[in-house]
């Protein structure tokens, strides 16, 4: 888990990086083709079959189109903000989650702690945007780009009710992926071209190393991995660990991209952490301990 978030908390980093040679909506949109490539070959040898009549496309198609909002908004985002905001800004996702299951699912209704959860998140919201409209080093853009980094958490949110509330949530992992990565290959690359984003695109090294480290790396192998260990541990300990992706990707900002850090941000992101911490911890089932869990 800490090599996960680690290279979560990475993602935003590479694509800033590589942003000068490469718009980040045609980055992420050529990513996604390369993992879903790959998702496929990999459902091709452990024999899942995509075209089956299992009633997912429609939800399917849902949650893949909802994924691609949520990079379109990370993309245009980081065009505007810092790779530091739009890591915690990104992570705001498990606020929406909750809000959606409770008007979706009579039985994952919010409980106290979790809408006082709610409150503190979006004290620290405010925090960051208030701080950022008095600060002199903070622009009309900055905010514009928090915002849709906002805009992102809630359509990765959604994206997860989708997948929750649908026949999804019986299908093969591979599978989910597979409707996200492939809807978004196919609405993100035409957008690029139509904006004018990919007119000016260079394949340099830098922008070759972002795409294979977020094509192979972050989108095929991290998240069969995290696939792998929701089989393995209980979810309740590792969505504890994966609060630490936000602050690894504040730190990769600051250390990679020479990102400045106000302290306006830093009290709101450490309120927003608190926050999503109330609302995941509260809304985890907390199961008897098991014989022989490690």
């Amino acid at each position: 888990m800490l090599l996960l978030c680690a290279t979560w908390g990475l993602q935003q980093v590479a694509i800033k990086a590589a942003a000068v040679d490469m718009s980040p909506v045609l980055q992420i949109s050529l990513r996604s083709g390369i993992s879903a490539a790959l998702i496929g070959l990999l459902m091709l040898c452990s024999r899942v079959r995509f075209w089956v009549r299992d009633g997912t496309w429609r939800p399917g198609l849902l949650a893949g189109s909802l994924f691609a909002v949520e990079f379109l908004f990370i993309a245009e985002g980081l065009r505007f903000t810092t790779a530091s905001h739009m890591a915690v800004f990104l992570y705001t996702s498990p606020i929406f989650t909750a809000l959606g299951l409770h008007c979706f699912l009579p039985d994952e209704r919010l409980r106290l702690h979790q809408w006082l959860g709610i409150g503190v998140a979006f004290s620290g919201i405010v925090t960051v945007f208030w701080g950022g409209a008095m600060s002199p080093v903070t622009t009309p853009d900055m905010l514009l780009g928090d915002t849709l980094g906002i805009l992102a958490g809630a359509a990765w949110g959604l994206t997860t009710v989708t997948v929750r509330a649908s026949t999804l949530s019986e299908a093969p992992p591979t599978k989910t992926l597979q409707y996200q990565l492939t809807m978004a290959f196919l609405l993100l690359l035409p957008t690029a071209w139509l904006s004018g984003q990919a007119d000016a695109a260079a394949f340099t090294p830098i922008v070759w190393v972002s795409l294979l480290f977020q094509g192979v790396v972050v989108s095929f192998a991290s998240y069969l991995a995290w696939f792998s260990l929701l089989r393995s541990y209980l979810a309740s300990r590792l969505v504890v660990f994966s609060f630490m992706t936000p602050l690894f990707g504040v730190a990769f900002g600051v250390l990679l991209l020479h990102e400045p850090l106000t302290v306006s941000f830093v009290a709101g992101a450490l309120l927003v952490l608190l926050g999503i911490a109330m609302v995941s911890r509260a809304a985890l089932p907390q199961p008897p301990p098991r014989r022989g869990w490690r």
